[in-house]
């Protein structure tokens, strides 16, 4: 059952110690709706803590309030549980079983269509970003939105958005976009940090990874293949691929696009982009993943080339 935003607000004010816990391997919607949602419960004398079972990315680290993000739960006696941006409750990792197995008051605040509500009180939207639900429940429940607030809030809306690009992006996600920017997100800071700027090590990775790009289906999938010795090559983090898989999209005449990270010796990260034709949402649930229609992951298993067959298979079923 989804519950409504007054609901919602009524569990957090009436919360007094609060985790807030998002998905590992953390991206800008992630780290920007839990950790506005932090200090906003701060700010109303609330003892709140963000969770994450890795530290942001180093991308995110021009952002102070990024250092309020830990790794492990603070001691203390919780009476709430929040999860931010989590498809399902086992993407919070090492705080999977704690946040499922506790007997108080549980949310969940997230954008996947593949949620399938799984706290006590859920309050899933499918739209751009969880960062644009978040700004929704802060401008209704009369919380101030300080212009820290207002920056993370804002860099999950651009890098969940592709910066306003994604077919998903409403007249809704504008209208917040507006609100955040007038509580003093500075938009030309962010674009140039989510957008511009990159080490030398992520430029020689994505010239490496882009040179090996395949086709299939009639040259209307493309996938890339980023391998740990890859990434030992140039220093790289696997922080440092994300977007990555937005490229193939680009060349006309392709449908759906894909990256497929190494993150052990046969096992892959694999993210998935659709133009609209194909419901990607569809293609990672073959394999036990899901997000959203036009962006969507999954985990695959076995050697390089039986891999891309299962995932050339299940993208023909939807194509």
């Amino acid at each position: 059952m989804n519950n409504t935003a007054e609901e919602i607000i009524q569990k957090l004010n009436e919360a007094k110690t609060v985790a807030i816990f998002c998905h590992a391997r953390p991206d800008g919607d992630a780290l920007g709706s839990g950790l506005a949602l932090c200090i906003a419960l701060n700010n109303l004398g609330k003892k709140a803590y963000m969770c994450c079972e890795e530290l942001p990315p180093d991308r995110f680290s021009y952002i102070p309030e990024m250092s309020l993000v830990h790794t492990t739960l603070p001691s203390a006696d919780y009476d709430t549980f929040i999860s931010v941006d989590c498809a399902d409750g086992n993407r919070m990792g090492v705080f999977s079983k704690r946040y499922q197995s506790f007997s108080k008051t549980t949310i969940n605040i997230d954008h996947h269509i593949s949620n399938d509500g799984y706290a006590k009180y859920n309050y899933v939207i499918n739209c751009t970003a969880t960062c644009e639900i978040m700004t929704g429940i802060f401008v209704k429940a009369g919380y101030e939105i300080t212009q820290p607030m207002a920056n993370l809030l804002m860099i999950g809306l651009v890098t969940d958005s592709g910066n306003f690009t994604h077919q998903d992006v409403s007249e809704e996600t504008f209208k917040v976009a507006a609100v955040l920017r007038k509580s003093g997100a500075d938009v030309n800071e962010i674009n140039y940090n989510m957008f511009t700027k990159q080490p030398k090590s992520r430029a020689l990775l994505y010239g490496r990874v882009m040179s090996g790009m395949k086709f299939a289906l009639g040259d209307k999938f493309a996938y890339i293949f980023i391998n740990m010795c890859d990434l030992a090559d140039f220093g790289a983090d696997k922080s440092l691929t994300e977007g990555f898989v937005d490229f193939p999209l680009t060349i006309d005449g392709v449908e759906v696009s894909a990256s497929l990270l190494e993150f052990k010796k046969g096992q892959y990260k694999t993210s998935l982009r659709s133009k609209g034709k194909v419901n990607v949402n569809d293609v990672a649930a073959t394999f036990g993943g899901g997000g959203h229609i036009l962006a969507s992951g999954c985990m695959l298993f076995g050697e390089p080339d039986e891999v891309v067959e299962q995932l050339v298979q299940a993208v023909r079923a939807y194509l």
